[in-house]
């Protein structure tokens, strides 16, 4: 039994929350939080996401520039902008637009600040899963009489302590989201 592979799905599982965590919003410009939103294209024949069609920056602390590399795609960028989620409006200036994200709400805080818990314990669930499945293998080998009784004990208690490390990681992120959340 190699503890690789669980190593890798747990490595896996952390880079996808950092990548979530990115689109929710905080109170500052940052270019993640709308990179990802889906623009119908050249009369709707194409859907890309917004990095796929423009340079997104960042405009001081409270606001963002898009500049299309096609400047016929400005109108579709700005209908795919308001259909987003975000509750955000783009200004457009000629070849470029202008997103002003405004202050949050306490309670606009608390809603993001939970859907960061959910988005944790999805991920939590996940590491949980991975474990259960290397303990039932090693079950299965020992059963088998593939390891021995010591080779079992040593790699249940190596994927305890990987799993109690991964658990830690996802903790601290957590808390770096939250606290970026709440800052004015």
């Amino acid at each position: 039994m190699d503890l690789n592979d669980f190593k890798a799905h747990l490595a896996q599982t952390i880079t996808a929350l950092k990548e979530e965590l990115k689109s929710i919003r905080t109170g500052r410009a940052n270019p993640a939080m709308i990179e990802d939103i889906i623009i119908e294209a050249y009369g709707g024949s194409t859907k890309l996401r917004l990095k796929e069609l423009s340079t997104i920056t960042t405009d001081g602390a409270s606001a963002l520039l898009i500049a299309p590399f096609d400047p016929s795609t400005i109108v579709d960028i700005e209908k795919g902008i308001l259909k987003s989620p975000l509750g955000i409006s783009p200004q457009t200036q000629g070849t470029r637009i202008t997103i002003r994200i405004p202050p949050m709400s306490q309670e606009q805080r608390e809603k993001y600040i939970k859907l960061v818990g959910q988005m944790i314990e999805e991920k939590r669930s996940i590491v949980r899963n991975h474990r259960d499945d290397v303990r039932k293998k090693i079950k299965e080998e020992f059963d088998d009489k593939a390891l021995t009784e010591d080779d079992k004990y040593r790699m249940e208690k190596d994927i305890d302590t990987i799993t109690q490390k991964i658990n830690e990681d996802i903790a601290s992120i957590k808390t770096a989201k939250d606290t970026e959340i709440q800052q004015v």
